[in-house]
């Protein structure tokens, strides 16, 4: 069975995309630690990145830095953390998040519920900058 992030990816279930290219996907966290928080995926299906071979690897890293570069142009913050954590969902996953302080990568920190349209408005803002 698929997991929810191949769904997304597929268009089976609405996301709010920022960016894709033929094997990767990158769309905003329902549930945000911070505005703005992406999540990026290769859309084969690994549970683990350490898993991927080295080209995929590579690959994916190179695409979340493509999309931490359109995000710190289209957010107001300091800089882009980043975080494999793969504990949630059963698919390889980088958290970008933007920064203002180190306290923003804080997980343990209550989610946030954003509207659909500052959602909307976000993404667009991040898909408008991604090269």
């Amino acid at each position: 069975m698929a997991s929810i992030f191949t769904k997304i990816a597929n268009g089976e279930i609405p996301s709010y995309k920022v960016a894709s290219d033929d094997k990767h996907f990158a769309f905003l966290d329902i549930n945000p630690v911070v505005p703005g928080h992406t999540l990026v995926i290769p859309r084969r299906e690994s549970d683990y990145i350490f898993d991927l071979d080295d080209e995929e690897y590579t690959q994916l890293q190179l695409f979340a830095k493509r999309v931490a570069k359109a995000m710190q142009k289209a957010l107001p913050c300091k800089r882009i953390g980043t975080a494999v954590i793969g504990m949630e969902v059963p698919h390889v996953h980088i958290h970008l998040i933007p920064l203002n302080t180190e306290g923003d990568m804080d997980f343990r920190r209550e989610k946030l519920t954003l509207d659909n349209k500052d959602m909307a408005d976000i993404a667009a803002a991040i898909a408008k900058e991604f090269e």
